[in-house]
């Protein structure tokens, strides 16, 4: 177990959970976020011999012959991609790769959008009042 535990540590490293850096032509850096996971099953048996007469072994056989054992193990590996952490340079922002995630990238927007909204309108100068607005009679002809 500890050779295996020393072999997936050589594999693993923090290389493959965040990848390697890109650099875009904008100046954005893109950073890959993974999710990295392990599994082992290992399974065996040791029955006693029983012969064709339903006799067990006797004591003057080897254990080979007297206790027959079949085992196995298996283990798996993957890696799957979470996420990008998009790096500039006053943000940094972390896209899920998950489809449902479109909510929580709404929810982290909207503040932005409600900023942007209000900039507008404050920018916003009327040259003259709007048809709805009374003058007091006055024509602005």
């Amino acid at each position: 177990m500890q050779t295996v535990m020393d072999s997936l540590k050589e594999i693993v490293d923090v290389n493959t959970i965040l990848g390697d850096p890109v650099e875009t032509p904008d100046g954005a850096v893109i950073l890959p976020v993974s999710r990295v996971s392990f599994g082992f099953v290992a399974g065996g048996t040791d029955q006693p011999y029983i012969d064709e007469q339903g006799k067990a072994a006797k004591d003057n056989q080897s254990s080979a012959e007297t206790r027959p054992f079949g085992g196995g193990s298996g283990a798996g590996i993957s890696v799957n991609p979470v996420a990008f952490l998009v790096v500039r340079e006053n943000e940094v922002r972390l896209m899920p790769v998950d489809s449902n995630a479109i909510y929580d990238r709404l929810l982290d927007l909207a503040p932005k959008l409600l900023d942007q909204l209000q900039g507008a309108v404050n920018r916003r100068q009327y040259t003259e009042q709007p048809a709805w607005v009374y003058n007091g009679g006055r024509n602005n002809h």
